[in-house]
């Protein structure tokens, strides 16, 4: 007696592999931040760093002393948290302002832990 014939296309392919499609989502990272400090001096006026924070940081003029006075006394302060670019920009811009204005005001950055 004869097999019977079986249509190939009725059973299942052994050959094909399984592939498991998964989405991946593209995870963007945020940029670093980088703090910007003012450091204190025994020749930079209070008055003219408080102008400095007004000008420079946007903040109030209350605002602007009581960093001054942190500057004064603990001899730095984080004056703001900004991107690398952003961060680098306002201590250049310090820096310049300082100079032209003969102040050896020191404006720095750093990145955030």
């Amino acid at each position: 007696m004869s097999q019977p014939l079986v249509n190939m296309a009725d059973e299942p392919d052994q050959d094909n592999d399984t592939a498991v499609i998964t989405k991946t989502k593209a995870r963007t990272q945020r940029p670093p931040l980088y703090k910007v400090l003012l450091l204190n001096d025994d020749y930079t006026p209070m008055e003219f760093v408080v102008h400095v924070l007004e000008r420079f940081f946007g903040v109030s003029h209350a605002q602007a002393v009581e960093i001054m006075l942190t500057v004064h006394k603990k001899g730095v302060a984080v004056v703001g948290v900004f991107s690398y670019e952003v961060a680098e920009t306002k201590v250049a811009q310090v820096m310049d302002f300082a100079r032209r204005n003969q102040h050896p005001l020191q404006c720095t950055m750093e990145k955030e832990d």
